[in-house]
C-alpha cells in the first residue's frame, strides 16, 4: 500500500512538474480590459499631463479592446476624425526585475505615440501594422505603471491616402486590435519587426521541396543573448500534426557571446506530407523552444502549411503541381457602427462566410487586414494577395515613400509564415503617378524579404512586379497588349456596369449613372434590382473565364461605407450585416459537387417576382414544381454568359405568378441529390430570432461582436420581404445593442449588431414589432 501510495504521489509529483513547465512560458498577455478612454479637442500645444502618471482619468469612458473610438451611424458620410487617448495601469511582477519585457498594439489609427510612466517610448505612422516596443527600460516591476496611448486619425501625408472627404473607403479610429505584453528572458527568440534583420528575426518557415511524398521544412530561427555573458543553450523544433509530435530536432551546446544573436537554421523532412491547398488546408504547427540548462526559457507556436505556388509557360496557377484557378472576392473589414473594430472571432465568421458563398481567394482591400483574419483564411482554405495600404494617392516625398517601403518590410515579416498568401500587393491601388524607381524599390523589398523562387510581388501597374492585377473597368476601358506574366482580375463586376467612364475618379460621378443596371442593389430594392446584379456578375465572370486570367476577385463581398458618399457603397454579395443578396448564391453554385451539392431558388415567389425563375445549383438537372405539378425537367442553361461557367445557372419560364410552393429537385448522374422549396409569404404572424455564429460560438473576454437577426415569418416558417418594421429588443444578460440607428426591418429582416460582455452566461433575447413576437436563447462561453 505505501508503495502503490508512492508511485501516486510520484506521478503526481511529475504531471505538476510537467504542467508548470508548459506554463512558465507565457507566449503573450493580453491586455485588453479596462483601458481608459476619452476624445479630446486639441485647439494648442500638446497637454503633457495627460501622459503624466499622475494624471486623474477616473472620468473617462473604461472600455475593452477592440475598441472603435466613435460609434457611428449605419450610413457613414460625416466620420470623427480627431485625436483620442487611451491610459491604462499594468502591474509588472517583482520577478520579471531583470526580463525583457515587450509591448504590441496589433493596430492603432492611425498615428501613435505611446508613453509609459510618462516617458515617451514610440512614434508610429500608419494605422494597420503592428506597433511593436522593447519596454523593458520603462517598466517599474512590482509596481503599477501607467501607458499612455494618444491616437489621431486625421488626414495624414505620411501615411495616406487621400483625404477622407474624398476617399471611398473609411479608416475609423481607435485601438480597433488587440494589445498584447510579452515577458522573456535575456535570451529569447527575437521579433522580426524589432529584429529589423532582411529576411530574418522571429521565425521563418520556407519550403525547399515539396512532395506528398516528402517535403522538407526550413526553420530559421533567430535568438539573442542581451547577457554579459557569453551564454549555451539548446534549440528544440517540434512540428506536430493534430497535437501529435511528427518530427522533433535538438540541436545541443550552441554558444551565443554576450550581447550578440545568432541564426539558426534546421531543415527537417517530413514523409507522407500533407499539403496546403484551398480544397484541403492541411495546417501543422512547430513548436520553437529555447533551453538553458535544461529549463526552457522561451518558446514560440508558429502554425504553417506545406505548399507550393508556381505558374507554368502559359502563366497557369499551379498549387502543390495542380492547375487551379482561383475564384474570389474583395474585402473590407468594416462592420457597421463599430468600424472596424472586430473581435477574433467576428473576423473568422467574415472569413467563414466567404469560403461558404463558394470562393478559395481573397484580395485584401486595400490594407493589411487582422491577424486573426489571416490565420482563419490558413484554417479555411482561403488563398491571399495580401496588400499594404494604398489607394489613389501618392506623395513625392521620402517621408511618403520611406513609409511604404517599411510598410512593405513589415508586412512581409507579419505574414510571411501564413500558406495562405500568394502574394504581395506592394502597390498603391490606382494610384496612376507611381514612379517606376518607387515600384522598383517596392518590388526589391518583396524579394528581399521573402527570398527564393515561386515568391509574387503584385501591382496594379505592369511595369515591375510579377502578378499583374488587371481590373476589368480598365481592360474594358484601355485594353492593350499583354506582357508576359501572370494576371488577375482583381476587380470586376461594380465599376463597369455602374459609370460609363469607367474612370478613376470615384468621387466625380457622371449624371448618367446607371442605378438599377448597376450591381449596387440593396437587399431592400426588391427581387428584380438584386437579380440584375446577379446577371452581372454571371456576364462578367463568365468573360473573366474568357481571358488567360488566372484569377479573379469580385468586387466586393459585403456592402461598405464611402467617407464621402450619402449612401453605402452597395455592391456586396451580402449586406454590411452580412446577409446574403441572390447574387451570393448564383458563387455557391460554382463550387465543384464533390465539395457539396447546391441547389438554390432565386426568388420570394411573391406576386412581385419575376415568372422567369432562376435556379442557381451545381447538378446535372433540375426538376421544378409549383404546387406539386411538373413545370419542367431541364439542363443547365446554354448560350451567351455561359460558354464558360462551371455551372450555369437554370431558367425557368413560368407565364404566371400562382400563389403556393415552388420545388427544386436537383440531380446528378439521374439521382436525386438535394431540393429547395419556396412558399409564397403570407401575413407574418410571428418573428424568427436567431444569432450568427458561423463557425464560432459566442465566447466572452474578446469583446466578442455578432449579428442578430430578426425575422417576421408566416405559419410556414416563410420570411416576408415586405415586412420594414421597426424591432424593440429586450435583452436579459450583458450583451450590448451596439446599433444606434432604429432597429429596422429591410426585406423581412432586421439586424442588431451585439457586442458582448467579459461574463461566461446565457443571454435571453426578446424581440417585439408590430403585435409580433420573438425570442431567443443563447450561452456565452
Amino acid at each position: 500500500m505505501k508503495y502503490l501510495k508512492g508511485i501516486v504521489l510520484l506521478i503526481v509529483a511529475t504531471l505538476t512538474l510537467q504542467f508548470c513547465k508548459k506554463n512558465d512560458i507565457v507566449e503573450a498577455t493580453p491586455l485588453n480590459e479596462d483601458w481608459k478612454f476619452s476624445k479630446i479637442n486639441e485647439t494648442g500645444a500638446l497637454d503633457e499631463s495627460i501622459y503624466s502618471i499622475a494624471y486623474d482619468d477616473s472620468q473617462w469612458e473604461t472600455v475593452n479592446l477592440p475598441h472603435t473610438a466613435n460609434i457611428e451611424p449605419l450610413t457613414v458620410n460625416n466620420q470623427w476624425q480627431g485625436i483620442c487617448w487611451y491610459r491604462k495601469r499594468i502591474t509588472i511582477p517583482k520577478s520579471d526585475k531583470d526580463k525583457k519585457i515587450f509591448f504590441e498594439l496589433e493596430a492603432a489609427m492611425n498615428y501613435s505615440k505611446i508613453w509609459i510612466n510618462g516617458i515617451e517610448v514610440k512614434d508610429h505612422q500608419g494605422g494597420y501594422l503592428p506597433v511593436i516596443m522593447d519596454i523593458s527600460k520603462y517598466v517599474k516591476p512590482g509596481a503599477e505603471n501607467i501607458v499612455a496611448i494618444r491616437l489621431d486619425n486625421t488626414d495624414n501625408l505620411v501615411t495616406g491616402p487621400k483625404p477622407l472627404k474624398r476617399l471611398d473607403f473609411n479608416m475609423f479610429g481607435g485601438l480597433y486590435r488587440k494589445v498584447n505584453l510579452t515577458t522573456k528572458e535575456k535570451i529569447y527568440i527575437s521579433h522580426p519587426v524589432l529584429a529589423n534583420k532582411i529576411a530574418g528575426g522571429g521565425v521563418f518557415i520556407t519550403y525547399p521541396k515539396v512532395s506528398e511524398a516528402a517535403s522538407i521544412v526550413n526553420i530559421k530561427t533567430h535568438v539573442i543573448n542581451e547577457y554579459e555573458n557569453t551564454e549555451s543553450i539548446e534549440l528544440v523544433q517540434t512540428i506536430l500534426k493534430n497535437g501529435k509530435i511528427i518530427q522533433e530536432k535538438t540541436s545541443s551546446n550552441i554558444e551565443i557571446k554576450a550581447g550578440k544573436d545568432i541564426e539558426l537554421t534546421e531543415q527537417i523532412t517530413i514523409v507522407n506530407a500533407e499539403l496546403w491547398s484551398p480544397k484541403h488546408p492541411n495546417l501543422y504547427s512547430l513548436e520553437t523552444k529555447v533551453l538553458q540548462d535544461g529549463k526552457v526559457i522561451d518558446q514560440q507556436t508558429t502554425n504553417f502549411g506545406i505548399r507550393e505556388f508556381t505558374f507554368d509557360d502559359k502563366h497557369q496557377l499551379h498549387i502543390n503541381g495542380k492547375k487551379t484557378f482561383l475564384r474570389g472576392v474583395n474585402r473590407h473589414q468594416e462592420y457597421p457602427y463599430i468600424g472596424y473594430a472586430l473581435s477574433d472571432n467576428a473576423q473568422y465568421r467574415d472569413a467563414k462566410k466567404i469560403k461558404d458563398g463558394g470562393f478559395d481567394y481573397i484580395r485584401l482591400s486595400h490594407y493589411p487586414q487582422s491577424p486573426a483574419f489571416m490565420d482563419a483564411c490558413d484554417e479555411l482554405g482561403l488563398v491571399v494577395i495580401d496588400a499594404i495600404m494604398g489607394w489613389q494617392f501618392y506623395n513625392d516625398t521620402e517621408d511618403f515613400r520611406n513609409y511604404c517601403y517599411q510598410s512593405a518590410t513589415n508586412l512581409i515579416r507579419r505574414d510571411r509564415n501564413h500558406p495562405s498568401v500568394l502574394g504581395w500587393e506592394v502597390s498603391l491601388n490606382e494610384t496612376k503617378e507611381m514612379p517606376v524607381y518607387f515600384m522598383e524599390e517596392l518590388n526589391n523589398i518583396t524579394h528581399a524579404e521573402y527570398p527564393g523562387d515561386h515568391v509574387y510581388s503584385c501591382g496594379w501597374k505592369d511595369d515591375v512586379y510579377d502578378i499583374y492585377l488587371e481590373a476589368r473597368q480598365h481592360r474594358i476601358l484601355r485594353p492593350h497588349p499583354y506582357k508576359e506574366m501572370p494576371i488577375t482580375v482583381s476587380e470586376y463586376g461594380d465599376w463597369e456596369y455602374y459609370s460609363k467612364n469607367a474612370g478613376l475618379n470615384q468621387d466625380k460621378l457622371p449624371n448618367d449613372v446607371r442605378t438599377e443596371m448597376s450591381s449596387r442593389q440593396a437587399r431592400g430594392y426588391g427581387e428584380k434590382r438584386m437579380m440584375r446584379q446577379a446577371i452581372n456578375v454571371q456576364e462578367a465572370h463568365n468573360d473573366n473565364l474568357s481571358t488567360r486570367a488566372y484569377s479573379d476577385s469580385y468586387w466586393v463581398m459585403y456592402d461598405y461605407n464611402r467617407g464621402y458618399h450619402d449612401d453605402i457603397e452597395r455592391s456586396g454579395l451580402m449586406d454590411l450585416f452580412r446577409l446574403p443578396k441572390l447574387a451570393y448564391y448564383f458563387y455557391q453554385s460554382q463550387r465543384d459537387i464533390d465539395d457539396v451539392a447546391v441547389l438554390k431558388l432565386a426568388t420570394y415567389w411573391n406576386d412581385k417576382s419575376p415568372t422567369d425563375i432562376k435556379v442557381y445549383s451545381n447538378t446535372d438537372e433540375v426538376e421544378l414544381y409549383l404546387n406539386d405539378e411538373l413545370i419542367a425537367k431541364q439542363k443547365p442553361d446554354s448560350g451567351k454568359n455561359t460558354e464558360n461557367l462551371k455551372h450555369p445557372p437554370y431558367t425557368f419560364n413560368l407565364n404566371e405568378f400562382k400563389p403556393g410552393t415552388l420545388k427544386a429537385v436537383g440531380f446528378v448522374d439521374g439521382k436525386k441529390i438535394t431540393e429547395d422549396i419556396v412558399i409564397t409569404p403570407q401575413k407574418p404572424t410571428k418573428l424568427k430570432v436567431w444569432l450568427d455564429e458561423s463557425g464560432k460560438t459566442p465566447a466572452a473576454s474578446q469583446n466578442d461582436i455578432l449579428f442578430l437577426y430578426v425575422a417576421a415569418i408566416d405559419d410556414n416558417g416563410t420570411i416576408n420581404p415586405d415586412f420594414t418594421e421597426t424591432i424593440t429588443l429586450e435583452i436579459n444578460g450583458s450583451a450590448k445593442v451596439m446599433n444606434v440607428d432604429a432597429v429596422n426591418a429591410e426585406a423581412g429582416i432586421a439586424t442588431a449588431v451585439l457586442q458582448l460582455g467579459n461574463t461566461k452566461e446565457t443571454i435571453i433575447v426578446n424581440a417585439n414589432a408590430a403585435g409580433l413576437r420573438g425570442s431567443h436563447e443563447f450561452k456565452i462561453d
